[in-house]
Protein backbone atom coordinates (compact mmCIF):
# COMPACT_ATOMS: atom_id res chain seq x y z
CA UNK A 1 0.00 0.00 0.00
CA UNK A 2 1.31 3.05 -0.79
CA UNK A 3 1.80 5.56 1.81
CA UNK A 4 0.43 8.91 0.63
CA UNK A 5 1.82 12.04 2.35
CA UNK A 6 -0.20 15.27 2.10
CA UNK A 7 1.65 17.98 0.56
CA UNK A 8 1.46 21.85 0.86
CA UNK A 9 1.60 22.80 -2.39
CA UNK A 10 2.67 26.68 -1.36
CA UNK A 11 5.70 25.16 0.34
CA UNK A 12 8.23 24.92 -2.21
CA UNK A 13 8.71 24.54 -5.78
CA UNK A 14 9.36 21.03 -5.18
CA UNK A 15 6.22 20.52 -3.36
CA UNK A 16 4.00 22.41 -5.81
CA UNK A 17 5.44 20.09 -8.42
CA UNK A 18 4.65 16.67 -6.62
CA UNK A 19 1.35 17.72 -5.95
CA UNK A 20 0.41 18.67 -9.57
CA UNK A 21 2.23 15.18 -10.79
CA UNK A 22 -0.24 13.76 -8.39
CA UNK A 23 -3.37 15.60 -9.20
CA UNK A 24 -2.55 15.00 -12.73
CA UNK A 25 -1.54 11.02 -12.80
CA UNK A 26 -4.78 10.86 -10.81
CA UNK A 27 -7.31 12.75 -13.48
CA UNK A 28 -5.37 10.53 -16.17
CA UNK A 29 -6.59 7.24 -14.15
CA UNK A 30 -3.09 5.94 -14.00
CA UNK A 31 -1.75 4.22 -11.40
CA UNK A 32 2.07 4.78 -10.08
CA UNK A 33 3.13 2.14 -11.39
CA UNK A 34 1.03 2.56 -14.86
CA UNK A 35 2.82 5.95 -15.46
CA UNK A 36 6.25 4.53 -14.00
CA UNK A 37 6.06 2.13 -17.09
CA UNK A 38 4.64 5.10 -19.48
CA UNK A 39 8.16 6.84 -18.91
CA UNK A 40 10.39 4.02 -18.15
CA UNK A 41 11.00 4.36 -14.63
CA UNK A 42 9.50 2.52 -11.04
CA UNK A 43 6.09 3.42 -9.89
CA UNK A 44 8.45 4.01 -6.67
CA UNK A 45 9.68 6.90 -7.97
CA UNK A 46 6.81 8.44 -8.97
CA UNK A 47 6.12 8.24 -5.54
CA UNK A 48 9.28 9.64 -4.10
CA UNK A 49 8.69 12.89 -6.20
CA UNK A 50 4.59 12.87 -5.99
CA UNK A 51 5.78 13.29 -1.86
CA UNK A 52 8.90 15.56 -2.36
CA UNK A 53 11.20 12.97 -1.36
CA UNK A 54 13.04 12.99 -4.87
CA UNK A 55 13.78 15.84 -6.65
CA UNK A 56 12.72 15.26 -10.70
CA UNK A 57 15.38 15.63 -13.03
CA UNK A 58 14.57 17.52 -16.04
CA UNK A 59 14.82 14.20 -18.70
CA UNK A 60 11.95 12.65 -16.40
CA UNK A 61 9.93 16.30 -17.03
CA UNK A 62 10.28 16.06 -20.41
CA UNK A 63 8.58 12.73 -20.31
CA UNK A 64 6.11 13.10 -17.72
CA UNK A 65 4.82 15.94 -20.04
CA UNK A 66 4.64 13.79 -22.77
CA UNK A 67 2.73 10.91 -21.53
CA UNK A 68 0.35 13.30 -19.48
CA UNK A 69 0.34 15.80 -22.47
CA UNK A 70 1.09 18.94 -19.99
CA UNK A 71 1.73 21.31 -22.86
CA UNK A 72 5.66 21.06 -21.24
CA UNK A 73 4.37 22.30 -17.75
CA UNK A 74 6.64 20.12 -15.62
CA UNK A 75 9.51 21.31 -18.38
CA UNK A 76 9.18 24.72 -17.07
CA UNK A 77 8.69 24.12 -13.48
CA UNK A 78 11.51 21.55 -13.22
CA UNK A 79 14.08 24.97 -13.55
CA UNK A 80 12.12 26.40 -10.36
CA UNK A 81 12.84 22.81 -8.69
CA UNK A 82 15.91 22.74 -9.23
CA UNK A 83 16.95 25.93 -8.69
CA UNK A 84 15.58 25.85 -5.12
CA UNK A 85 17.84 23.23 -4.51
CA UNK A 86 20.91 25.71 -4.31
CA UNK A 87 22.23 26.64 -1.05
CA UNK A 88 20.10 29.88 -0.13
CA UNK A 89 22.54 32.75 -0.43
CA UNK A 90 23.32 31.40 -4.04
CA UNK A 91 20.08 31.82 -5.42
CA UNK A 92 19.98 35.44 -5.54
CA UNK A 93 23.14 35.48 -7.54
CA UNK A 94 21.83 32.22 -9.90
CA UNK A 95 18.40 34.36 -10.32
CA UNK A 96 20.67 37.40 -11.48
CA UNK A 97 23.03 35.18 -13.38
CA UNK A 98 20.37 33.90 -15.37
CA UNK A 99 19.12 37.88 -16.59
CA UNK A 100 22.46 39.11 -17.45
CA UNK A 101 23.17 40.20 -20.59
CA UNK A 102 27.23 39.74 -20.43
CA UNK A 103 28.90 37.98 -17.46
CA UNK A 104 32.71 38.00 -16.77
CA UNK A 105 34.68 36.09 -14.27
CA UNK A 106 37.83 35.59 -12.71
CA UNK A 107 38.34 31.97 -11.35
CA UNK A 108 41.35 30.93 -9.28
CA UNK A 109 40.84 27.24 -8.11
CA UNK A 110 38.09 25.70 -10.34
CA UNK A 111 36.20 26.00 -13.48
CA UNK A 112 33.90 28.49 -13.80
CA UNK A 113 30.20 26.50 -13.08
CA UNK A 114 28.85 27.95 -16.48
CA UNK A 115 31.71 25.74 -18.39
CA UNK A 116 32.05 22.39 -16.15
CA UNK A 117 31.25 19.07 -17.15
CA UNK A 118 29.03 16.85 -15.07
CA UNK A 119 31.75 14.88 -13.38
CA UNK A 120 33.79 17.94 -12.86
CA UNK A 121 30.90 19.32 -11.03
CA UNK A 122 29.93 16.27 -9.60
CA UNK A 123 33.99 16.09 -8.24
CA UNK A 124 34.11 19.79 -7.07
CA UNK A 125 30.73 19.72 -5.25
CA UNK A 126 31.52 16.02 -3.51
CA UNK A 127 34.51 17.66 -1.59
CA UNK A 128 32.40 19.02 1.17
CA UNK A 129 30.30 15.24 1.07
CA UNK A 130 26.97 17.35 0.83
CA UNK A 131 23.60 14.97 1.52
CA UNK A 132 22.23 16.06 -1.71
CA UNK A 133 24.87 15.80 -3.89
CA UNK A 134 23.00 14.27 -6.51
CA UNK A 135 20.72 17.72 -6.22
CA UNK A 136 23.28 19.97 -6.26
CA UNK A 137 24.51 18.39 -9.86
CA UNK A 138 21.86 18.65 -11.25
CA UNK A 139 21.26 22.49 -10.69
CA UNK A 140 24.19 23.51 -11.52
CA UNK A 141 23.61 21.67 -15.08
CA UNK A 142 20.34 23.68 -14.84
CA UNK A 143 22.28 26.59 -14.95
CA UNK A 144 24.21 26.16 -18.17
CA UNK A 145 21.21 26.38 -20.20
CA UNK A 146 21.73 29.94 -20.66
CA UNK A 147 24.32 29.75 -22.90
CA UNK A 148 22.40 27.11 -25.09
CA UNK A 149 19.10 30.32 -25.59
CA UNK A 150 18.52 31.69 -28.73
CA UNK A 151 20.04 34.61 -27.27
CA UNK A 152 22.70 33.66 -24.91
CA UNK A 153 24.57 36.08 -22.47
CA UNK A 154 27.91 37.04 -23.26
CA UNK A 155 30.43 35.04 -21.03
CA UNK A 156 34.12 35.76 -20.66
CA UNK A 157 36.12 33.89 -18.48
CA UNK A 158 39.83 34.44 -17.10
CA UNK A 159 41.15 31.07 -15.27
CA UNK A 160 44.24 31.10 -13.01
CA UNK A 161 46.84 28.82 -14.70
CA UNK A 162 46.50 26.71 -11.25
CA UNK A 163 42.97 25.78 -12.84
CA UNK A 164 44.50 23.82 -15.46
CA UNK A 165 46.98 21.52 -13.47
CA UNK A 166 45.10 21.30 -10.45
CA UNK A 167 43.49 17.50 -10.82
CA UNK A 168 40.04 17.29 -10.15
CA UNK A 169 38.25 13.98 -10.11
CA UNK A 170 40.99 11.84 -11.39
CA UNK A 171 42.70 12.22 -14.84
CA UNK A 172 39.55 10.89 -17.30
CA UNK A 173 37.90 13.48 -15.37
CA UNK A 174 40.01 16.45 -15.72
CA UNK A 175 41.34 15.47 -19.01
CA UNK A 176 37.40 15.83 -20.61
CA UNK A 177 36.89 18.93 -18.72
CA UNK A 178 39.90 20.34 -20.04
CA UNK A 179 38.50 18.96 -24.15
CA UNK A 180 35.22 21.04 -22.55
CA UNK A 181 36.84 24.14 -22.01
CA UNK A 182 38.19 23.68 -25.60
CA UNK A 183 35.10 23.01 -27.55
CA UNK A 184 33.90 26.53 -26.81
CA UNK A 185 36.49 28.20 -29.44
CA UNK A 186 33.79 28.30 -31.72
CA UNK A 187 31.41 29.55 -29.59
CA UNK A 188 30.60 33.02 -30.32
CA UNK A 189 29.51 34.66 -26.80
CA UNK A 190 31.71 32.91 -25.14
CA UNK A 191 35.90 33.74 -24.72
CA UNK A 192 38.30 31.52 -22.19
CA UNK A 193 41.42 33.04 -21.68
CA UNK A 194 44.45 31.71 -18.58
CA UNK A 195 46.45 34.10 -16.50
CA UNK A 196 49.85 32.36 -16.30
CA UNK A 197 52.15 31.91 -13.50
CA UNK A 198 54.14 34.12 -15.31
CA UNK A 199 51.98 37.05 -14.93
CA UNK A 200 52.98 37.69 -11.25
CA UNK A 201 51.11 39.75 -8.89
CA UNK A 202 47.91 40.55 -10.45
CA UNK A 203 44.26 42.86 -9.57
CA UNK A 204 42.37 39.91 -8.53
CA UNK A 205 45.10 38.34 -5.71
CA UNK A 206 42.05 38.76 -3.31
CA UNK A 207 40.46 35.98 -5.28
CA UNK A 208 37.32 34.65 -7.80
CA UNK A 209 34.85 37.27 -8.47
CA UNK A 210 31.86 37.57 -10.87
CA UNK A 211 30.63 40.73 -12.73
CA UNK A 212 27.27 40.97 -14.40
CA UNK A 213 25.93 43.18 -16.35
CA UNK A 214 22.09 43.61 -18.17
CA UNK A 215 20.48 45.54 -20.36
CA UNK A 216 18.90 47.84 -18.41
CA UNK A 217 19.56 47.16 -14.96
CA UNK A 218 22.64 48.68 -12.55
CA UNK A 219 25.98 46.61 -12.95
CA UNK A 220 26.64 43.65 -10.27
CA UNK A 221 29.73 42.40 -8.29
CA UNK A 222 29.82 39.27 -6.73
CA UNK A 223 32.18 37.41 -4.76
CA UNK A 224 31.74 35.04 -2.21
CA UNK A 225 33.21 32.90 0.78
CA UNK A 226 32.59 29.59 2.17
CA UNK A 227 28.53 30.73 3.23
CA UNK A 228 28.23 33.24 1.79
CA UNK A 229 27.57 35.09 -1.21
CA UNK A 230 28.44 38.88 -1.52
CA UNK A 231 25.98 41.29 -4.39
CA UNK A 232 26.57 44.83 -4.77
CA UNK A 233 25.82 47.46 -7.21
CA UNK A 234 28.04 49.96 -5.19
CA UNK A 235 29.16 52.13 -8.28
CA UNK A 236 32.66 52.43 -6.99
CA UNK A 237 33.37 48.59 -6.42
CA UNK A 238 31.77 48.23 -9.86
CA UNK A 239 34.47 50.77 -11.06
CA UNK A 240 37.17 49.31 -9.61
CA UNK A 241 36.55 45.83 -10.10
CA UNK A 242 35.48 46.50 -14.30
CA UNK A 243 39.24 48.31 -14.31
CA UNK A 244 40.78 45.39 -12.34
CA UNK A 245 39.28 43.03 -14.56
CA UNK A 246 40.51 44.88 -17.60
CA UNK A 247 43.78 44.38 -16.30
CA UNK A 248 43.31 40.56 -15.80
CA UNK A 249 42.73 40.16 -19.42
CA UNK A 250 45.36 42.19 -20.36
CA UNK A 251 47.74 40.35 -18.31
CA UNK A 252 46.07 36.64 -19.02
CA UNK A 253 47.39 35.00 -22.11
CA UNK A 254 45.35 35.83 -25.88
CA UNK A 255 42.50 33.82 -26.24
CA UNK A 256 44.33 31.81 -28.87
CA UNK A 257 47.18 31.33 -26.81
CA UNK A 258 45.19 30.56 -24.12
CA UNK A 259 43.52 27.70 -26.09
CA UNK A 260 47.01 26.32 -27.25
CA UNK A 261 47.99 25.68 -23.47
CA UNK A 262 45.34 24.19 -22.23
CA UNK A 263 46.01 21.75 -25.48
CA UNK A 264 49.48 21.44 -24.03
CA UNK A 265 48.45 20.91 -20.73
CA UNK A 266 46.08 17.70 -22.13
CA UNK A 267 48.67 16.23 -24.23
CA UNK A 268 51.71 16.44 -21.69
CA UNK A 269 49.56 15.80 -18.79
CA UNK A 270 47.05 12.88 -20.25
CA UNK A 271 48.54 12.12 -23.29
CA UNK A 272 45.70 13.04 -25.89
CA UNK A 273 46.42 16.06 -28.78
CA UNK A 274 43.25 18.34 -28.94
CA UNK A 275 42.05 18.72 -32.45
CA UNK A 276 40.09 21.94 -34.15
CA UNK A 277 37.32 21.13 -32.60
CA UNK A 278 38.69 20.06 -29.00
CA UNK A 279 37.99 16.76 -29.43
CA UNK A 280 40.90 14.25 -28.97
CA UNK A 281 43.17 13.11 -31.86
CA UNK A 282 44.62 9.37 -32.07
Amino acid sequence: MVNIRDLDPSASPLDYYGSELRRLREEAKLKQEDLGGIVFCTGSLIGQIETARKVPTRDFSERIDAALGTGGMFSRLVGLVLRSQLPSWFQAYADMEAKAAYLSTYQAQVVYGLLQTEAYARAVLAADRPANLDELVAARLERQRILARSSPPALWVVLDEAVLLRQVGGPDVMRDQLLHLLSFRDRQWVEVQVLPFLAGEHSATRGSFNLLRFDSDPDLFYAESYDIGHMTANPQVIKERSVGYARLQADALSVEDSAALIARVVEERYGYQPGPDGCAVA
